[in-house]
C-alpha cells in the first residue's frame, strides 16, 4: 500500500449505502477497532511499513495540511486467527512525530490504540467512509483479488494542535470472520 493506493475517493461522512448491518456496524464501530477485533479471535499486528513520506493532496485535504509535507507514515496488516482481517496507514507530521506523536515510532507490533485512548488531551474527529477496489493482485491489498471491493473508514485524532490521521481498511476475508459474532 502506498500513499497513493491507499486512498479512495472520494470520502464520505455516511457509509456507502446498500451496505449490510455488518458492515455498517464495523465502519461505525466507535473506540479502537483492535478492541473490537479481539473478541472475534486472535489478533496479530504486523507492520509493513514505516517510512518518511511527501504527503498527497488527497491525503493533505483530508489531515487539513499541506500537500507534498514530509510525514511519518506507518502501515500495519492485522489477522485475526491467522486471516487478514485490516490494514491499516497511519500519518503524521515528521516534526510531530519527533515531538507530540513521538510514541507512534516506538510502538513496533503493538497498535496505535495503546497511545490513543489513554490521554485525554487526544481529541478524535467523527469518521470519514469510502470504498475502494483493489487494482491488481500485486500484495498491496493482504489476500485481495484484483477488483476486490474494500471498505474504509478514517478519523483524526489531534493532541496539543498536531494531527494524527488514522485510516483503517477492512479487507474481504474479514467479513466471513465478522459474521461470526456481532462488533
Amino acid at each position: 500500500m502506498t500513499p497513493d493506493t491507499a486512498l479512495p475517493r472520494p470520502w464520505r461522512s455516511v457509509p456507502a449505502p446498500g451496505l449490510d448491518r455488518t458492515r455498517q456496524a464495523w465502519l461505525r464501530r466507535p473506540g479502537a477497532l483492535t478492541a473490537g477485533l479481539r473478541g472475534l479471535g486472535e489478533v496479530r499486528l504486523t507492520v509493513r511499513r514505516e517510512a518518511v513520506e511527501a504527503l498527497t493532496s488527497g491525503w493533505a485535504a483530508e489531515a487539513g495540511m499541506a500537500a507534498g509535507a514530509p510525514v511519518w507514515w506507518r502501515e500495519i496488516l492485522m489477522t485475526i486467527d491467522g486471516v487478514p482481517a485490516v490494514q491499516a496507514c497511519s500519518f503524521t507530521p515528521l516534526r510531530a512525530s519527533l515531538g507530540v506523536w513521538k510514541a507512534m515510532r516506538g510502538l513496533g507490533q503493538r497498535p496505535l490504540a495503546d497511545i490513543l485512548y489513554r490521554d485525554p488531551r487526544i481529541a478524535r474527529s467523527g469518521f470519514r467512509f469510502g470504498r475502494l477496489r483493489a487494482r491488481r493482485a500485486d500484495g498491496t491489498w493482504e489476500g485481495a483479488a484484483a477488483g476486490a471491493m474494500i471498505l474504509a473508514r478514517h478519523s483524526v485524532f489531534v493532541r496539543l494542535g498536531q494531527p494524527l490521521l488514522v485510516a483503517e481498511y477492512f479487507l474481504p476475508s474479514f467479513w466471513a470472520v465478522a459474521a461470526r459474532r456481532r462488533p
